[in-house]
């Protein structure tokens, strides 16, 4: 009986080590070597470099916080941008906890950008992530006069910058415009020491 119940279970355990060793091992070995060939820039993180120094990810938010920068989203990961403590607030709709925030950022969208008309939401309101890198084109718009004016710089100019900036969605079809953050704040630093008032 015990080696009928053996055999039985044989090929089971058996097919179950090559599909651990094939699942486990062969494939994920397959894809990095493919991604690191095909896309060696993605599969190491999209990192930014000046020189021998990483100086973020094209994935990750950063906290921009100086007037001459554009503003990413609010960031409800640990202190701001942690990647290691990534998540929402998970504050609902009907929370005044979120509802004092949003107040509170409306204000300030009102006061440092001196934004008029709607304010975009990706402006007072985090991601699910608080890592997003991303900001909308209106966002982005919204804070031209303000980096223009800690830059010296005119607002036609960063305007410029922000049209060049704006990312289509995939395919024309997947997503929605956005703006890469670090990169474009990349540009406004590439524009020289005369901007970096």
């Amino acid at each position: 009986m015990l080696k009928e119940l053996s055999a039985s279970f044989r090929p089971a355990f058996s097919f179950l080590i090559l599909l651990t060793i094939i699942t486990g091992l062969l494939y994920p070995l397959a894809i990095t070597g493919i991604a690191q060939v095909a896309f060696p820039h993605q599969a190491n993180g999209s990192l930014i470099r000046d020189g021998d120094r990483v100086v973020g990810s094209e994935l990750i938010g950063q906290n921009f916080s100086e007037p001459r920068y554009f503003h990413p989203r609010p960031s409800a990961a640990g202190d701001g941008y942690n990647a290691a403590a990534s998540s929402g607030s998970n504050l609902g709709p009907t929370s005044q906890a979120l509802a004092d925030n949003i107040r509170d950022r409306v204000a300030s969208a009102r006061s440092s950008d001196n934004v008029t008309g709607p304010v975009p939401a990706d402006m007072v309101t985090a991601s699910g992530s608080g890592l997003d890198p991303h900001i909308s084109p209106a966002n982005a718009l919204d804070q031209v006069n303000r980096v223009a004016a800690a830059r010296h710089l005119p607002p036609a100019r960063v305007r410029a910058l922000v049209a060049q900036a704006i990312e289509r969605p995939t395919l024309g079809i997947l997503g929605d415009p956005h703006v890469n953050v670090l990169l474009l704040n990349r540009q406004l630093d590439a524009l020289g020491a005369n901007s970096g008032a």
